[in-house]
């Protein structure tokens, strides 16, 4: 992990394809432990989430090249590794995960629905709102709260149509995703135990993606 953090520093200084061409063995060495890291990570997650068990690593970690094309930012590789695990099809299901994020003073693990259509936000805030109990529970629960904290992003300013205006979860519901992180530091991962520690929060995030992963199934009906 030392020797990862020091290539992705080295390149967020560099991020040129000269420089990278040059570097290339050292990235192919590393992305193939990373490869090996993230299917050890699936093995254990899938002792708590069966829906991920048989997932390969491959089809969960995201590319180092970035799509400039639209974008303004047109340095041409991404200064992290990312890794997005989910029973329904890896990095690129809709489908509430658990995701790595390692990068220099970024790093952190999330999970949660991303950027949802908006017919399926509506359908994920309609089933939050019937079962608020319950969800509510999850997001209090003690160990959870310790390493997740708060639901983070964007918020409409006012209640969204078809709930109670005096909704006393109006916080909750006006989410425009559902998604909680928890940061970690780069010595976290010169931890000998590091992927025991993500896997272990892992395990707390699993009742949240699950709640949210029933909503999901019901939308693309395979409830």
């Amino acid at each position: 992990m030392r020797e990862l953090f020091k290539f992705l520093k080295e390149l967020r200084e560099n991020n040129n394809r000269e420089w990278f061409n040059e570097n290339k063995p050292r990235y192919e060495v590393l992305h193939k432990k990373h490869i090996a890291t993230v299917q050890q990570l699936i093995g254990r997650i899938a002792t708590f989430d069966p829906e991920i068990a048989g997932l390969e690593a491959k089809a969960c970690i995201y590319r180092i090249y970035r799509d400039i094309r639209f974008s303004q930012d047109k340095t041409p590789y991404k200064s992290h590794f990312g890794a997005y695990m989910t029973g329904f099809g890896g990095r690129t299901s809709p489908y509430s995960g658990y995701y790595l994020h390692i990068e220099p003073d970024n790093s952190f693990v999330s999970g949660g629905v991303w950027c949802p259509s908006p017919a399926m936000l509506k359908k994920l805030r309609h089933d939050i709102y019937d079962n608020i109990d319950e969800f509510v529970a999850i997001l209090e629960d003690r160990k959870f709260k310790k390493i997740y904290g708060e639901l983070e992003g964007d918020v409409l300013r006012r209640m969204p149509d078809g709930f109670p205006k005096d909704c006393p979860y109006e916080d909750i519901l006006k989410h425009k995703y559902f998604v909680v992180s928890s940061m970690k530091s780069e010595a976290f991962f010169y931890s000998e135990d590091w992927l025991e520690k993500v896997t272990e929060d892992f395990r707390v995030l699993h009742p949240f993606n699950k709640f949210l992963n029933y909503t999901m199934g019901e939308f693309f009906g395979k409830i």
